[in-house]
């Protein structure tokens, strides 16, 4: 049998050689064992020589030689398999998903209220959806098609009639704040009992922080009632052992006192000392107008986000063993906080709420999420 005749590649331009350097340098290994030959052939060596360098086969240099002298440098590129074709159709596991988001319940299954992996596998079995199937393959069939385990929340629906006008009040109040006066938002915190609060913290994997455990409840318990000046974003607050009409009005006094000759426009829910008659006759004399929300919207309260803020950043985690304790912590959270408030504006503006002209029959799916940004 005869030599087989040397092989070698075409002419390269200054171009394709540069272009040879930038593939060595970022490619993966596939693309530089082709570049290597391509190279070598280039500088005159024979198709022995180079499989005895970089020990491959004669046949496969020669292919590599062949490939780029016919299609360039689409000849370097890995073909790629794509590995073993889908057992598991689109159709199918789109109804995985669909079956996913529904309860045991809607099965007339009443041994259990939720599902496992392992039960809702077996679930599809019996369903015949599919002949079987793996833990991990439904879990990432679920991940695929944005199916989560999530925790069960709750929604108090509204039973207001004036829903959308209180609504549309408040948002009027917060997207564009009267000449006259200014916008505050009032609620009441707590109750602020001594406990130990679960928190969150950076520590050691797996060594989680550790606090007492106790049932006890000493001390009796306190109120925040605070109150949110939308102009400049600052907090106002005090704490105090009850909280009844007399300590609402009291904190309507220090507004008063704070902004003297300017309206105030108190936004605040439906709690019963907000409407006492001698809190209704003092701000009708010392001009306040009480802004109600609608029952049950207390989400529209911009100073919900605060709490929300307050109780995460100063209260979790932590346990306080007297009232004094945890009335500085608040304090120096409210400080800290002011001193960088900036004012209020953009409440939810693209919440689905915007859009209301009814109430809805069921929550929207994204509106604390948004109406708290």
């Amino acid at each position: 049998m005869g030599r087989r005749p040397s092989v070698f590649v075409r002419p390269l331009t200054m171009d394709e050689g540069r272009k040879l350097q930038r593939i060595s340098r970022s490619a993966k290994d596939p693309v530089r064992l082709r570049r290597a030959i391509v190279v070598m052939s280039a500088q005159g060596r024979t198709v022995k020589d180079i499989t005895t360098l970089i020990q491959v086969g004669e046949d496969y240099v020669r292919d590599v030689i062949h490939a780029f002298n016919e299609r360039g440098f689409d000849a370097l590129d890995p073909k790629w398999s794509g590995g073993r074709p889908r057992m598991i159709s689109d159709e199918v596991r789109e109804h995985i998903c669909l079956i996913a988001r529904t309860s045991p319940a809607d099965w007339k299954i009443t041994a259990f209220s939720t599902r496992s992996l392992s039960k809702l596998a077996e679930h599809l079995v019996r369903q015949k959806v599919i002949p079987a199937i793996s833990r991990e393959t439904l879990r990432r069939i679920l991940r695929a098609g944005k199916v989560s385990w999530k925790t069960t929340t709750t929604w108090k629906a509204s039973t207001d009639p004036e829903f959308i006008a209180k609504m549309q009040r408040v948002l009027a109040l917060y997207d564009t704040p009267p000449a006259d006066g200014r916008v505050i938002c009032v609620d009441e915190f707590g109750p602020l009992n001594l406990m130990p609060r679960k928190g969150k913290a950076w520590g050691p994997v797996r060594r989680p922080r550790r606090l007492r455990a106790t049932y006890n409840r000493y001390g009796g318990v306190r109120h925040m009632l605070a109150a949110l000046d939308l102009a400049t974003g600052r907090l106002y607050y005090r704490i105090r052992p009850r909280k009844r009409w007399r300590e609402f009005l009291g904190l309507l006094k220090a507004l008063r006192a704070r902004w003297p000759g300017q309206k105030l426009y108190v936004v605040l829910d439906n709690f019963s000392p907000h409407k006492h008659a001698k809190v209704r006759t003092w701000v009708a004399d010392n001009d306040i107008e009480l802004v109600f929300l609608p029952t049950y919207g207390s989400w529209l309260n911009w100073i919900e986000s605060e709490f929300a803020a307050l109780r995460y950043f100063a209260l979790n985690g932590i346990d306080h063993r007297s009232h004094d304790e945890q009335n500085a912590a608040i304090a120096a959270y409210v400080r800290w906080r002011n001193a960088r408030a900036e004012p209020k504006t953009n409440f939810a503006p693209d919440s689905p709420i915007r859009a209301w002209t009814d109430y809805p029959a069921r929550p929207p799916d994204a509106l604390l999420r948004s109406s708290h940004e």
